[in-house]
């Protein structure tokens, strides 16, 4: 089984408590595609992340311009 580093047992204690260490060892494992960062990829995007998946990637093709900022709220 894949073991964790200090760093990442102290970010993922508390799930892997929860899920128990193979249910954390398979979002480490995890490799994940999202299709669009506006409003709900942002926010997929920021949970997939903090959770610990292990390799994400995102898409985006709309450019961030002031008509859309409100759904753009990863980029600055």
């Amino acid at each position: 089984m894949e073991e964790f580093n200090k760093e990442e047992l102290e970010r993922y204690s508390r799930q892997i408590l929860l899920h128990r260490r193979a249910g954390q060892v398979n979002l480490k494992k995890a490799k994940v595609l999202v299709i669009g960062a506006g409003g709900i990829g942002s926010s997929l995007l920021t949970y997939l992340v903090s959770s610990g998946t292990g390799h994400v990637c995102f898409y985006e093709n709309d450019l961030v311009e002031r008509s859309n900022l409100a759904r753009q709220v990863l980029f600055s």
